[in-house]
């Protein structure tokens, strides 16, 4: 077995590349005048009797998706997701195939790594159907992403929990309750504040929208005390996974061989 400890910076590269490039992408939008600052609260009802960089509208509330609404943001904006969704694929992958290794396989795996693939496709739909544009399949990944996003989250934490052995792992089961705590309390906020028509709450969804992805991203960071464990015997374990139902197969038949012979020898008795 050989330990390839590198797989460790997988996870770390996800919040490492996205929280900043997120940023990058807000201050863009700032810059152009599509957003407003996380920190103005005072909204107007119009523009027409102010400059264009001092009018906040709703339109201009700094929600995660209206930061990469409009050119050039968008581009980097759907650069980011589509990239972040690909990594987001192969560490539930990794995962996936590591609590396989230490525990055997278990339907909460299983469900943890398809509600993963799920909200990474939604991410992916989040990224490249901009609000403006395409609004019905912006908001269909959206119900994706973030749904499946908290459960898996929750999934995740009950995994760590599962497996824990030695104390540093119940610690960073303890962590990760309290993100996923941090997550659902921010995620609902959010919804809630978002279907109202209040201004004031409009730019509480947005700030809890950005504490809920920037939380999110720190948990999946998270993974990489488990990653640096990973070794040969993991990709060989997800190999085995992969072909299990041919195995069933095999071993099915096998055993009904002993069945077949034993008629036979009764026939041939008669």
């Amino acid at each position: 077995m050989f330990r390839m400890t590198a797989w460790a910076i997988l996870p770390i590269v996800l919040p490492v590349f996205s929280i900043p490039g997120m940023w990058i992408v807000y201050a863009m939008a700032l810059s152009n005048n599509h957003i407003c600052s996380v920190t103005n609260w005072a909204y107007n009802q119009s523009c027409e009797l102010e400059e264009p960089s001092s009018c906040c509208t709703m339109d201009h509330v700094p929600l995660v998706s209206k930061c990469g609404n409009f050119p050039p943001e968008s581009c980097f904006f759907s650069l980011i997701c589509t990239l972040g969704s690909f990594l987001v694929v192969l560490v539930c992958l990794l995962r996936y195939a590591h609590v396989i290794e230490c525990c055997g396989p278990s339907l909460l795996n299983t469900l943890a790594l398809v509600i993963g693939w799920i909200c990474a496709a939604g991410l992916t739909m989040i990224g490249n159907f901009q609000v403006s544009q395409a609004k019905v399949l912006h908001y269909i990944g959206t119900f994706l992403a973030f749904p499946t996003s908290m459960l898996f989250l929750c999934l995740q934490s009950l995994l760590t929990y599962r497996m824990a052995c030695a104390r540093w792992q119940c610690w960073n089961g303890h962590i990760r309750c309290l993100l996923t705590l941090l997550a659902l309390v921010t995620l609902v906020m959010s919804a809630i504040s978002f279907m109202q028509d209040s201004m004031f709450l409009q730019h509480v969804a947005a700030l809890c929208e950005w504490i809920y992805v920037i939380n999110v991203l720190i948990f999946y960071g998270t993974f990489a005390f488990e990653f640096g464990a990973i070794s040969t015997e993991t990709f060989l374990v997800l190999l085995k996974a992969s072909r299990a139902p041919k195995s069933y197969k095999t071993e099915g038949s096998s055993a009904t061989t002993p069945h077949a012979h034993s008629n036979s020898e009764n026939l041939a008795m008669i």
